[in-house]
């Protein structure tokens, strides 16, 4: 593709070393936790845990509403094992990817600056930037692209970062079949699952991405240290407690 410069996604593969199908890394002291109700909700209850001296998980923010995919959540990929013969999250199924999840950089367009450690990337985004969801671009798919010049072709504006759209203005990435582990991303695996500013005051669901009020998503993202190394970790409530001692769960 002519005049295309790509951006690897090395932001997830640098907050484990590439570590893949793991449990919870004990070097992860901050996590932000979604628990829903059941597989087919779009509703989650969003919270920040830290791990304190004394190695107790103590909750720092929230619980704070969010909206998840309009059909729920399904099994996606992530640093976590997925149960065997598990459906897993595919490419337009409307489901936000439940597991354990490495947090990327910031994707900005809002003029109010974010408050954010500055070991965690920011881009500003503008007409050059793209998200590729495109199933015919395997060579390109679920990878940041920045182009040479502003997207023109119908191909470029289709894959083009959202520039104005409100709830779109902040977005932290979360690392759902991302580049920086080794056969990753999966074609058709799921692209673009971001935190956002919910729609609609929370009235409306997404496509799979995590939505909150922004506030709340801002003062989570302020507290996030790189050095915490910090997760996602979206689960419906009962696996989270089926899972919670095997997979050492806050």
């Amino acid at each position: 593709m002519p005049g295309m410069k790509r951006i690897l996604l090395m932001l997830c593969s640098l907050v484990f070393g590439g570590l893949a199908q793991a449990q919870l890394p004990g070097v992860c002291t901050q996590a932000v936790v979604g628990v829903t109700e059941g597989w087919n909700s779009s509703h989650a209850r969003v919270s920040l845990v830290e791990r304190n001296a004394n190695g107790q998980w103590v909750r720092v923010l929230g619980p704070f509403p969010a909206r998840l995919g309009r059909n729920g959540t399904v099994w996606g990929l992530g640093i976590h094992a997925n149960p065997r013969g598990a459906t897993l999250k595919k490419e337009g199924d409307g489901r936000s990817p439940a597991g354990i999840f490495a947090i990327g950089g910031l994707w900005t367009t809002t003029k109010t600056p974010v408050k954010h450690d500055r070991a965690l990337p920011e881009v500003k985004v503008g007409p050059n930037d793209l998200w590729v969801t495109d199933l015919n671009m395997p060579k390109y798919y679920n990878r940041y692209v920045r182009l040479d010049h502003p997207a023109a072709t119908p191909w470029e504006l289709h894959e083009q970062m959202k520039q104005t759209d409100y709830p779109h203005s902040i977005k932290l990435l979360i690392c759902h079949n991302t580049a920086g582990t080794p056969g990753r991303p999966v074609l058709g695996g799921g692209s673009s699952i971001f935190f956002h500013i919910w729609r609609n005051d929370g009235a409306a669901p997404t496509a799979g991405c995590t939505t909150l009020q922004e506030q709340n998503l801002r003062a989570i993202i302020s507290r996030l240290s790189v050095a915490r190394h910090p997760v996602y970790i979206l689960l419906p409530s009962a696996e989270y407690t089926r899972l919670r001692s095997a997979w050492r769960l806050p």
